[in-house]
């Protein structure tokens, strides 16, 4: 234990009485020089709590390394289900407004297991087949893109189908030809019709709880909410209403349109979305298989980060990260 003048604060040295500098006299000094008591050694006390912290972070090591394993198993057993189908990876790639022999790159390095294709894509008069371009252990997910009500969705869907392009379906119901903004009513309509059919009905929607609702009992296998104007790149604008539909509806939800950045995927995943879909970010890259690989690296971290359980924030205030007291003692 350090002890000093109380008049002039030099540290005294053991059995000075009274201070070199200043002959003020110390009672404390004194005291200790009856007694023998000087206090704790501050060497010795400074390995104490070196040991004590090294043991604590060793320990909190272990507890770490426990969680990175559990989360890694967690992330190792992730599936997310559509229509009784399972899929590990949740990135759901876009083909349109990038050229065929990019595709299949694309698709490579996304790591994706589901890519959707407008219908009129699938055979282009002889041209280029886009099918030829996708791997055959990918799902494709024809869209309805061009009805501009249920009526046109449900007669693209049953030629899709025809056309042997599976029964998963994804229903874009649009006549808004300045925001492109989904019209739910219609998209309502087209669900319950096509999953009476036994279509694997996923349907584009603007977030909205009571729509969300009624896709769910109508028969959907998932709900898509926009995150801003298709092909805007914007983000996640609607980020609220989205997140009131994880929490409230019990379907997968999965974010589509508008998403521009890598980071806006992820944090798409971080709110709990069961997977995101882009196409025009990937698209309009300047390295389209390089951003497919982005993307999906963003998506997987976003996952994990979601089973980690994101730390809570505080709204005022701080809070250190190490211990302020214990260490320096006069």
């Amino acid at each position: 234990m350090k002890i000093r003048c109380k008049n002039c604060y030099r540290i005294l040295n053991p059995n000075e009485e009274y201070c070199t500098s200043c002959g003020e006299y110390s009672e404390k000094m004194h005291k200790a020089m009856v007694t023998g008591d000087y206090g704790p050694d501050p060497v010795a006390k400074f390995k104490i709590s070196f040991g004590i912290y090294a043991i604590a972070g060793f320990i909190l090591c272990g507890i770490f390394q426990v969680i990175f394993a559990l989360i890694e198993n967690k992330m190792n057993n992730d599936t997310f289900t559509l229509g009784g189908h399972t899929f590990e990876s949740r990135f759901i790639l876009g083909s349109g407004k990038y050229s065929l022999d990019l595709i299949k790159a694309a698709v490579e390095k996304a790591g994706a297991q589901i890519i959707t294709l407008a219908l009129r894509r699938a055979n282009e008069g002889g041209m280029a087949n886009i099918l030829d371009y996708i791997p055959e252990n990918v799902t494709l997910l024809p869209n309805t893109s061009g009805a501009r009500n249920a009526e046109e969705a449900v007669r693209i869907a049953r030629l899709s189908r025809e056309l042997g392009c599976g029964d998963f379906v994804k229903i874009e119901v649009i006549h808004d030809s300045k925001y492109l903004f989904p019209d739910n009513y219609e998209t309502i309509k087209a669900t319950e019709i096509l999953a009476k059919e036994g279509f694997v009905v996923m349907p584009y929607m603007y977030p909205d709880l009571n729509v969300a609702r009624e896709l769910r009992d109508a028969g959907a296998a998932c709900v898509m909410p926009l995150g801003s104007p298709i092909g805007s790149n914007k983000g996640i604008c609607t980020k609220e209403f989205i997140q009131i539909l994880i929490d409230e509806i019990d379907l997968p939800i999965i974010v589509d349109a508008g998403i521009g950045k890598p980071s806006q995927a992820c944090e798409a995943m971080e709110m709990g979305a069961a997977a995101v879909m882009a196409n025009t970010a990937i698209a309009t890259a300047g390295d389209i298989p390089a951003m497919a690989e982005a993307f999906k690296k963003a998506i997987e971290a976003g996952r994990a980060a979601y089973l980690a359980g994101m730390g809570r924030v505080m709204e005022k205030g701080a809070s250190a990260s190490s211990p302020l007291t214990g260490f320096l003692q006069d």
